[in-house]
């Protein structure tokens, strides 16, 4: 199984592996969203949708259903 962003618990970190650019709006590639940069889950809205996320400094709210479809690989603290 392929980890994601999706499957981040809080304080939880990682790495990303693969982005596929099918599924992201380019406005997140922009925004720091691509392969080699650290990713924390901040926290989760009330019903878990969206994700506030820190990607290399950038903080982003993205759709659970968006963040199912960028690959990391998780970074054990």
């Amino acid at each position: 199984m392929q980890i994601t962003i999706a499957h981040l618990k809080r304080g939880e970190r990682g790495i990303i592996t693969d982005v596929s650019s099918v599924h992201i709006p380019l406005k997140l590639l922009e925004m720091g969203c691509l392969p080699g940069n650290y990713v924390e889950l901040v926290q989760l809205a009330p019903f878990k949708d969206p994700m506030y996320l820190n990607i290399n400094g950038t903080h982003l709210a993205i759709r659970k259903e968006t963040a199912s479809h960028i690959l990391i690989d998780k970074i054990e603290l």
